[in-house]
């Protein structure tokens, strides 16, 4: 991807620190780590990603898919009203906390989970699933791909019952 496209991309997307963790990406790895994923959405595809404490996460979580939990990563695809068609993919809504557990318990990288949830959320947004085992496969094939461009190993290989929510 040039420099200019790089450029045009980043402004496309929206990073929001509403969170207290210490040790959150800054935004110009969120916006690397974005790079080959923004390349399957549309030239003119917008994004907001939102990095939030456990307690927005929590509510979130019960509010739309009624589980009482934070959880890693939330994605609101955006649904435009009909006879209207915008470039707007959705949000993300990704938890600090709940990654920070998460890199201890995978014995992960900070930068290998993180680039894996922001990667997983955005091919939600996507369209991408995995209620079934066909999606499963279809989604984690091209988590592979997309995070191998970026240099990060497979993240399903040592720990396959540790999948995104």
């Amino acid at each position: 991807m040039s420099q200019d496209s790089r450029t045009l991309a980043a402004e496309r997307i929206e990073i929001q620190y509403a969170c207290r963790h210490s040790d959150c990406p800054a935004e110009e790895q969120i916006r690397d780590w974005l790079m080959p994923v923004m390349g399957l959405a549309p030239d003119d595809a917008t994004l907001c990603i939102r990095l939030v404490d456990a307690e927005e996460s929590r509510g979130l979580n019960h509010r739309y898919r009624g589980r009482d939990a934070a959880t890693n990563v939330l994605s609101f695809p955006f649904e435009a009203p009909p006879g209207l068609a915008l470039p707007i993919l959705g949000d993300l809504v990704i938890c600090a906390e709940v990654l920070a557990r998460e890199c201890v318990e995978q014995h992960k990288t900070r930068e290998a989970h993180w680039a894996h949830i922001v990667t997983h959320g955005v091919l939600h947004l996507l369209g991408h699933d995995h209620q079934d085992a066909s999606q499963a496969a279809r989604m984690e094939e091209l988590e592979r791909e997309l995070l191998a461009r970026l240099g990060f190993a497979d993240p399903y290989l040592e720990h396959e019952a540790a999948r995104p929510a």
